[in-house]
Formats: structure tokens, C-alpha cells, sequence
């Protein structure tokens, strides 16, 4: 019960008892010392009732939303005690139930926000991933909210026809197919960077960068908007650093010296505002250029890059592995918002 409505309950039941005890006493002189005791005891059991046991997605509101939204107004940390939900540096590690979803949508409801969501669709991942990927977006990913689809394909003429909910639109663009899997995945750093830089930038308040091979399975909303937005990957969330398959040699830029680190990154899923990840991406680029004149490639390509950036750039807002599972570790994971796509990597890739 917020503080208004417990001012305005504890004046109506103290006018009660005033009426009570005049009507059927008419002794208000007897009665009237122990008015205060009687209101302040009753103020202590709204209190205790108000702040117990929260439920984590329905939370009361607070007298008014804020006019710029702040942690302590919706992350909920002590729900889930028994999993890592904050970082060394204080940010959010997001898991369902550590959110006040309600809050958060009337909060967006009044602030209206534009969503960017890109993704790479290229030779056979074009076949055989987008249209899943589109349409599981088009029901899970920012329901309610604006949301621009930057799709970057080699053959538009493949592109699959989905009938997209209100508010959501597609901006396709052609870009060339590189020969390597491997240079495709390092080479959208530049062409996201061109991209932010051109016009990105200027159309949406938040950008999300994903991989093509996976599928929403859940409602992926407005909990995850942050500054700068890292993805734990789901098969080191719960390993030490000295098991990350980070770059180790010191010859690349992507290099992290054992020991180092917080968590290990997924590339599959980064995001922001359009001028932390154009950073972002910048940096990974200039790294990937930078080995290959010294004839070096990252043992995970990008992925390496993008945990050096993390490393020197902490993100503002961690996603569990909730927000981007891999059923091979096992079926049985709850809350899961999107889902690596079973694959063989034989079968969409030109080189393995």
C-alpha cells in the first residue's frame, strides 16, 4: 500500500472509532488517550503488510512512476536469492522474477521507446533460420513497443513473407556473402558500425544485435533495455574465468590474460543504446583489422573481441542464460526467452 492511500485508510478507521465511541460511550474523553496508540499500531501492521513478500510482477506501484527510471524501482534482487543477481560492479544480472514487469511497462507506456533488432541472414542461415526467427520475434521480442527490423541478407529475393503485428517494421539490405563463416561473423562489426553511424542511430532509442540460428520461445521485453547489454553465455554462467575460452595468446587484441575476466560474453546477442554499441562494434573492428595485418585471427573470431570490450567496458545490464539457451545442456531450463537453433553445422556452413 503506497504512503497516500495509508494516510488516507488510517483517517477513515480513526474517524470510525471516534464516531464509535461517541455514539455508544459518550464518554470521548475516556476514549480519546488511547486514539494515538490504537492509529499507530494499526499504521504498523499496513506498513509490515505492504512490504512483505512482493510479488515480483505485479508489484504495487509506488504513488507515481518516476519521470526517469532507476534501478531500485524495478529490479528485485532478494526474489531470487539462491542465483548470482548482481555483478562486482553493481549491475543487474536479469532472471525472471528479478523484474517488476508491470512497473516497467507503464514506465515505457509513458516514455515511448523504438526498438532496433539486426540480424545477419546469409547463404544457407538465409534457408533455413530467418523465417523462424522474424515471426518468433514478431510475437515475443518488445511486445507492445516499436520495434524496427534491420535484416541484412545476400539474395532479397529470399526473403520470407511474414505479416508483421502493428508497429513493427522491416528494413531490409543486401550485403555480400564473405567466402568464411568465420569472416562473416567478424565482418558485421563493420557493417553494424557503418549502419549505426548512417542512420540506426537516429531511428531507434535501443539496438539489439542477434544471431539469425535461434528462435524466441517467451515474451523477450523491456526488462533487457540498458545502456550497454551483455548476454552470459549459458555454458560458462556458472565456471571460473580460468575455464573461459577467452583469447589467450598476447599477440591479438583480443587478448585477456589468464585469470582476468567476470564472465564469458556471447556475441549471439549484444545491445544498447545506438552510441554504446556503435563503440562497441567499432572497437571489435579496429581489433579484427589490427590481427589480420598481423597475420593473427581470434581463436572465437568476434566473440573474442567483443569479451575484450566487455573486459574494459563493463556492461550496465547482464542477461542470464534465460535469455539465450542452449538445449543441449539440458531440457528441463525454465523462464527460456529465446533458443539456440539445433544445428548442423555441416549443413549451413560453406567450410566447418
Amino acid at each position: 500500500m503506497n504512503p497516500k492511500t495509508r494516510v488516507v485508510v488510517i483517517i477513515t478507521f480513526s474517524f470510525i472509532l471516534s464516531f464509535c465511541a461517541y455514539k455508544y460511550t459518550d464518554k470521548w474523553s475516556d476514549f480519546k488517550p488511547y486514539l494515538p496508540s490504537i492509529c499507530k499500531t494499526f499504521n504498523s501492521r499496513l506498513v509490515e503488510n505492504s512490504t512483505s513478500n512482493p510479488d515480483p510482477q505485479n508489484h504495487p506501484f509506488p504513488f507515481r512512476i518516476s519521470e526517469k527510471l532507476s534501478l531500485q524501482d524495478w529490479f528485485l534482487p532478494s526474489n531470487k536469492v539462491e542465483l548470482r543477481t548482481k555483478t562486482p560492479w553493481n549491475a543487474p544480472i536479469l532472471w525472471e522474477g528479478t523484474f517488476n514487469r508491470t512497473y516497467l511497462e507503464e514506465y515505457y507506456r509513458n516514455n515511448p521507446v523504438t526498438i532496433g533488432l539486426t540480424v545477419f541472414a546469409l547463404g544457407k542461415y538465409l534457408d533455413k533460420y530467418l523465417e523462424k526467427f522474424l515471426a518468433s520475434a514478431d510475437k515475443y521480442f518488445m511486445p507492445g513497443h516499436k520495434v524496427i527490423y534491420y535484416v541484412m541478407v545476400d539474395d532479397h529475393s529470399k526473403l520470407p513473407y511474414i505479416e508483421y503485428g502493428t508497429s513493427r517494421f522491416l528494413k531490409p539490405r543486401v550485403v555480400a556473402k564473405e567466402a568464411r563463416w568465420q569472416d562473416v561473423s567478424m565482418m558485421r562489426m563493420k557493417t553494424l558500425a557503418d549502419m549505426l553511424q548512417d542512420f540506426i542511430k537516429d531511428e531507434v532509442d535501443y539496438v539489439f544485435c542477434m544471431d539469425v540460428d535461434m528462435d524466441f520461445r517467451a515474451p523477450y521485453g523491456v526488462e533487457t533495455l540498458g545502456e550497454l547489454v551483455a548476454q552470459a553465455q549459458a555454458w560458462f554462467m556458472n565456471s571460473p574465468n580460468t575455464e573461459f575460452t577467452y583469447e589467450r595468446r598476447p599477440e591479438s587484441k583480443a587478448y585477456i590474460e589468464m585469470g582476468q575476466g567476470d564472465f564469458y560474453y556471447h556475441a549471439a546477442v549484444f545491445g544498447g543504446t545506438p552510441s554504446r554499441v556503435l563503440d562497441l562494434v567499432r572497437s571489435c573492428y579496429a581489433g579484427i583489422m589490427e590481427d589480420k595485418k598481423n597475420n593473427i585471427e581470434a581463436v572465437w573470431h568476434d566473440e573474442s573481441h567483443l569479451n575484450k570490450y566487455f573486459l574494459e567496458h563493463k556492461p550496465t545490464l547482464i542477461l542470464s542464460p534465460e535469455y539465450c539457451w542452449d538445449y543441449k545442456i539440458h531440457t528441463e531450463m525454465e523462464h527460456v526467452k529465446l533458443a539456440w537453433a539445433m544445428k548442423d553445422y555441416a549443413e549451413v556452413r560453406d567450410n566447418v
